[in-house]
């Protein structure tokens, strides 16, 4: 499979108009593989990044197209951010709001890198059973795994485990067992359907057996009490508007970082963000975030500093002509490493 120019040619075209603004979220599909115990977030604040999907099409082949959307998912790990959008900036994609985001229908490169970020988050004990078998995963065993704090090895005790509820019948009818990439299935004592995903809870008693009675918690629990970095959750946005539409937090993202080459040039120790809830960082794709904004028809005479609160050249005087967006990424989350610091500390 090749990605980019040889790959559109085989697109399947979708006749089907797209419905209002919903999109295919693989955020919305992945919480439809979770147990309902999510509420409005509360917790510590979160980093988000939104990402050009566009950046896939320079790709040749799939396995370079793979290789790329591993160098997103390990700055994402690495930086501890919380949410990772990616955002199509090419129009006419033939995606619509009923597809499934592993149909090839549709297909684009922000679909991919979506899928490709979504596969690598979930630890490797669960994904035979949660991520289904398609052509565009033959390349993902060259990744380096992203071995963050939830993907936990066999041999571990840690004080939470992401697991999927399997279809065994438990004792009295009551409660499910969970698949937590232990030698044996735990026990919870909540009844949830099979196939779900789920963060439980370990508590200190080592026993794998039914008199061990845990809890399924919000996937949230392990951040918000433990100050552990818990993985990304994916979001996919069929324009650059719907970055901020579709925000999963209910007050939105109350700060917004533009970065381009054609931004403001501003010192990482100088740079003030101020205190934040949610904030999100952007990055272009092959022709920038300018140009992102002005093809998206639902912010017509609206400029990208209109767009973002601030917006950013974070690494002037460039030696290359270009600086491709996984590059910027690393460069861009390491030079905001400490506004963000002095930022959640005021």
């Amino acid at each position: 499979m090749e990605v980019g120019a040889a790959a559109a040619a085989e697109k399947k075209k979708k006749s089907k108009k797209r419905k209002g603004q919903g999109e295919v979220s693989i955020h919305n599909e992945q919480n439809g593989k979770r147990s309902q115990i999510e509420g409005e977030y509360e917790g510590p604040s979160t980093i988000s990044i939104a990402v050009a999907g566009s950046i896939i099409d320079n790709c040749q082949s799939l396995e370079l197209a793979t290789r790329l959307a591993g160098q997103i998912a390990r700055a994402a790990t690495i930086f501890r951010i919380d949410e990772v959008i990616v955002f199509d900036d090419k129009e006419n994609t033939g995606v619509t709001s009923d597809v499934s985001i592993w149909d090839d229908e549709g297909e684009s490169g922000a679909l991919f890198l979506a899928r490709i970020l979504h596969h690598l988050e979930t630890p490797q004990y669960l994904r035979r059973a949660l991520i289904p078998k398609h052509n565009i995963l033959r390349y993902v065993g060259l990744l380096p795994p992203l071995d963050a704090p939830h993907h936990a090895r066999k041999h571990e005790w840690v004080p939470y485990r992401e697991g999927v509820t399997l279809d065994r019948k438990p004792p009295a009818g009551v409660g499910t067992f969970v698949d937590v990439g232990l030698l044996k299935p735990v026990y919870i004592q909540q009844t949830i359907e099979p196939g779900l995903r789920v963060t439980v809870a370990m508590g200190s008693n080592k026993s794998l057996g039914t008199d061990c009675v845990r809890q399924a918690v919000k996937h949230s629990e392990p951040r918000e009490k433990k100050g552990l970095y818990w993985g990304y959750t994916v979001r996919y946005a069929y324009n650059i508007s719907n970055v901020f539409n579709e925000s999963p937090y209910k007050s939105g993202y109350d700060y917004s970082i533009g970065t381009s080459e054609h931004g403001d040039i501003i010192r990482s120790s100088d740079l003030v963000i101020p205190k934040f809830r949610h904030l999100l960082i952007a990055f272009g794709g092959l022709a920038g975030l300018e140009e992102n904004v002005e093809e998206d028809q639902n912010l017509k005479g609206k400029g990208v500093r209109q767009l973002f609160d601030c917006y950013l050249n974070t690494c002037p005087n460039q030696g290359s002509r270009t600086i491709r967006t996984e590059e910027a990424t690393f460069i861009s989350l390491q030079y905001f490493q400490d506004p963000i610091q002095r930022a959640t500390c005021t």
